[in-house]
């Protein structure tokens, strides 16, 4: 049985615009790129983006999974573009399964300089694309000048906030479903 969401799902425009092609180039500059995301994260960032999510995450049910990756395995970089990566991450690590699909995945990925943010069936429809290219906007912003810890502090905060207005007063918070801590890939 299809519902109204599953055809809505199904039929909206980004749905069609996801044809990647597979790419020569993008597995090149993959396969020999060098790992960078503990050069631009250390231990300190990682602890200050940790406790960003965790304040960003209060006082509503809505779940943050940051996940920074310095490039794409090569076998994945051929067939699969960053939104492609983004949204088998979104899979791999659960965060589509939390309780009310409230989940959000930020991924940065520093080979190809690209924000996307994977947002889960439960808030899609209460915020417009518009609000989230916003936030990759100010996130890469910050990258480019090299702020590289404040543009994710800050790009959570504003999910936060975005969270905080769709859930306000909704529903009771409960406990963390994801971890909070930046998953450091490659």
């Amino acid at each position: 049985m299809v519902t109204i969401t599953e055809t809505t799902e199904i039929v909206t425009k980004p749905k069609l615009d996801e044809v990647v092609q597979p790419s020569i180039k993008r597995w090149l500059k993959h396969l020999l790129h060098m790992p960078a995301s503990k050069r631009f994260f250390n231990q300190q960032d990682q602890h200050a983006i940790a406790q960003a999510v965790t304040e960003a995450e209060q006082g509503h049910v809505g779940e943050i999974q940051v996940v920074i990756e310095g490039h794409m395995p090569a076998r994945e970089a051929y067939y699969l573009d960053t939104r492609g990566r983004a949204k088998q991450l979104f899979a791999e690590l659960g965060v589509w399964d939390t309780e009310l699909n409230s989940g959000i995945l930020l991924y940065i990925n520093l080979c190809e300089r690209k924000v996307e943010i994977v947002i889960d069936r439960g808030i899609q429809d209460a915020t417009t694309q518009q609000v989230w290219d916003e936030v990759c906007q100010c996130i890469i912003e910050k990258m480019s000048q090299q702020q590289y810890r404040q543009a994710l502090v800050d790009g959570v905060t504003q999910i936060g906030t975005i969270l905080d207005q769709f859930y306000a007063n909704q529903i009771e918070d409960k406990a963390d479903e994801l971890s909070n801590s930046p998953i450091m890939l490659n």
